[in-house]
This record gives C-alpha cells, sequence and structure tokens, in this order.
C-alpha cells in the first residue's frame, strides 16, 4: 500500500491503458480520480476501485480546471497526474487531413499540456507529486503512416523534458516523466485495426517489430506508471520510460 493518503486523477481510465493504471494505482493504496468522456464505462471503473468519476474532455481548459476543482473540493490535494486519453489516427502526409491533424494533436499534446500547466498548482500545495505523461514508441521513432500521432508524441516526449526541468529547479517538488509503450492490446489498437485493409497482416507486423515475439497488456505500462508514481523513482524525473518488448533497441 506505498500510495495510501495518495489521491490520484488517471485521465482517459474508463478503458484500455488509463482503466490499467487506476487500478493498478487503487491496488497500491491511492483514492484515484477517474476522468473520461465515457460516461457509463468511467463511473463503472471508479465505483469497482472507490474513486470518483468526473465526465472530463481533456481538449478543454474550463474542463481541466472543473475536474482540479472537483478534486481539491473532495479530497483536498492531488499527488499523481496521469495524462493518458489520447487518439491514434493513421496516415501519411498525402493521407491526413489538416481537421485529423488538429486533432491528435489537440487530445495527445495539447490536452497533456493544459492537464500539467493547471495541475502543477495543485500538486505544489499538496506537498508534490509525479505526472506520468503516457506517450508512445512513435515519440521516439518515425513511421510513414503516423505522421499526426508523431507530431504528436514527439511533442510529449519533449515537453514533458521541459517540464520536468522546470519544476525541478522551481522547487515544485513535482517529479515529471514519460512512459513510452510498444504496442498494446487496447481498444484503441481495435480502433487502430479498423482503419486498414488487412488488420491480420497489420497484427503480425506489430508483433514482428517486438523482438520479445509479442505485443503488450495495458498491466506491463500499469506496472511503470506505479513505479513513477511512488517514492521509488524519488530520483526519476524528465526521463523517458520505453516499456516495447525491444521494438526500439
Amino acid at each position: 500500500m506505498e500510495l495510501q493518503g495518495k489521491v490520484a486523477l488517471v485521465t482517459g481510465a474508463a478503458a484500455g491503458l488509463g482503466e490499467a493504471a487506476a487500478r493498478k494505482l487503487a491496488e497500491a493504496g491511492a483514492t484515484v480520480v477517474v476522468t473520461d468522456i465515457e460516461t457509463a464505462t468511467g463511473e463503472a471503473v471508479a465505483g469497482s476501485i472507490g474513486g470518483m468519476f468526473v465526465r472530463h474532455d481533456v481538449t478543454s481548459e474550463a474542463d481541466w480546471a472543473a475536474a482540479l476543482a472537483a478534486v481539491e473540493q473532495r479530497y483536498g490535494r492531488l499527488d499523481v497526474l496521469v495524462n493518458n486519453a489520447g487518439i491514434t489516427l493513421m496516415g501519411s502526409i498525402d493521407e491526413m487531413d489538416l481537421a485529423g491533424f488538429r486533432r491528435t494533436l489537440d487530445v495527445d499534446l495539447v490536452g497533456t499540456f493544459i492537464g500539467c500547466k493547471l495541475a502543477i498548482p495543485l500538486m505544489s500545495r499538496s506537498g508534490g507529486g509525479s505526472i506520468v505523461n503516457i506517450a508512445s514508441i512513435a515519440g521516439l521513432q518515425a513511421s510513414a503512416n503516423l505522421v499526426a500521432y508523431n507530431a504528436a508524441k514527439a511533442g510529449v516526449t519533449l515537453m514533458t523534458k521541459s517540464i520536468a526541468l522546470h519544476c525541478a529547479t522551481t522547487g515544485t517538488r513535482i517529479r515529471v516523466n514519460s512512459v513510452h509503450p510498444g504496442v498494446i492490446r487496447t481498444a484503441m489498437l481495435d480502433k487502430v485495426m479498423a482503419q486498414v485493409p488487412n488488420p491480420q497482416e497489420l497484427m503480425e507486423g506489430f508483433v514482428a517489430v517486438h523482438p520479445i515475439g509479442h505485443i503488450g497488456e495495458p498491466d506491463d505500462i500499469a506496472e511503470m506508471v506505479l513505479y513513477l508514481a511512488s517514492a521509488r523513482s524519488r530520483f526519476v524525473t524528465g526521463a523517458a520510460m520505453v516499456v516495447d518488448g525491444g521494438a526500439t533497441s
């Protein structure tokens, strides 16, 4: 129960990596605030782990302000923020339209920026804590058919380092790190598969680029989130933690 007495907020926690992270943090003793645009499933996850659900569009500054105000009013503190909400739109520079590009950046990059910016004051008042931004190996290496996602996750990667340096040098006692999953078996992966004419061929390609011989599971990422949220990682900030079965090795 290493997070006993701590309060964590996880975005996009109604399913997939966010749900796995929320459950893992709750198992470690944290009180978890589940946020998502999917109300029914989000409420179900929050109820099952004894947490609170807030409907929350991460692209909205007003929604972020309301979510954090609700956390402060109910719990009086915030110790862990996991910026997980995201989308993946496949497409090359020829195929991606401006609306899709902007939408990807709004959710994956701008949403993370707003969350960090607005959460830092509350976390500082709470005595510090840990911000974990879920990026991707797509933020470290490019793919021809992921122009928007590459741009967004690369932005998260360096933005995380910038925020970490700011927090480290201004005495906020907040550590900020990014997690870079390989291909993980989630509902988001199913949505990606639905965007291509031959999903089986795509899956075989995904497996092939992971030397470990298989794609990952949500708990593989949740374990890293727990490590970064806990005092075990007290000397870790500004790091890009890669969890990818050797894909970028």
